[in-house]
């Protein structure tokens, strides 16, 4: 398994280097609809450095699911990829190459690079944290790791269609990682700024804790 560095909440988020999005175009047929730990290991072996790099967060690729595991890619379909300005660089190198991901090819294109924007509201899809798997304790660990970056805002699980708390999960390799969604709202700008270049959770690498805005769903 190719490892990545987990996220660690820190009380001086605040002073870290200002972050930017990078905004690949993809180019393909399909993609696995789980491919976040498959983009970044094909990330890696082209760029191992991505792997040092805690304040880098890598968004799965939107796509149109159909029902048997996999994604069809359209013209809306991006690779974000989000980085300190210093560490543009790094992954500028991604721009033009073509990655194999399982049976399917990609290409990546010239990016696009914007500046992060607040918004009261932002929303996870997937946020996993280690040994916490129910979603009482879950969202305690939570609100844990917003008070230790110093974020003020009610964290909820949004709902699925069923009324449940949305459980989502991802696999690496052989194992199974459970997580839940998560909504974040009532962000001064400053703080939401500070959660979508921080995240939540672990595996950020791979699509998890990374939060966009967001304007309504039913939570609990």
């Amino acid at each position: 398994m190719i490892a990545s560095v987990d996220f660690v909440a820190s009380q001086d988020a605040r002073s870290v280097e200002p972050c930017v999005e990078l905004n690949f175009p993809v180019q393909g047929k399909y993609l696995p609809a789980d491919h976040g730990y498959a983009i970044y290991a094909a990330f890696v072996h082209l760029i191992p450095e991505i792997r040092q790099q805690n304040m880098l967060s890598i968004l799965t690729v939107p796509g149109f699911g159909d029902g048997q595991g996999k994604i069809l890619l359209t013209e809306q379909s991006h690779l974000k990829i989000r980085l300190p300005v210093s560490k543009i660089p790094l992954v500028y190198q991604l721009a033009g190459k073509q990655f194999s991901i399982g049976s399917h090819q990609i290409q990546i294109g010239i990016p696009k690079i914007s500046i992060i924007q607040p918004s009261s509201r932002l929303k996870a899809r997937i946020v996993t944290i280690k040994g916490y798997v129910e979603p009482q304790s879950f969202l305690s660990s939570t609100q844990r790791q917003l008070n230790k970056l110093g974020i003020s805002g009610k964290v909820s699980i949004p709902v699925d269609r069923n009324s449940n708390p949305s459980r989502k999960t991802i696999k690496i390799q052989r194992y199974t990682i459970v997580g839940f969604s998560v909504e974040v709202s009532g962000l001064s700008e400053e703080d939401s700024l500070i959660l979508q270049q921080w995240g939540l959770g672990g595996k950020r690498h791979m699509g998890c804790g990374i939060f966009i805005p967001y304007d309504g769903a039913r939570s609990v």
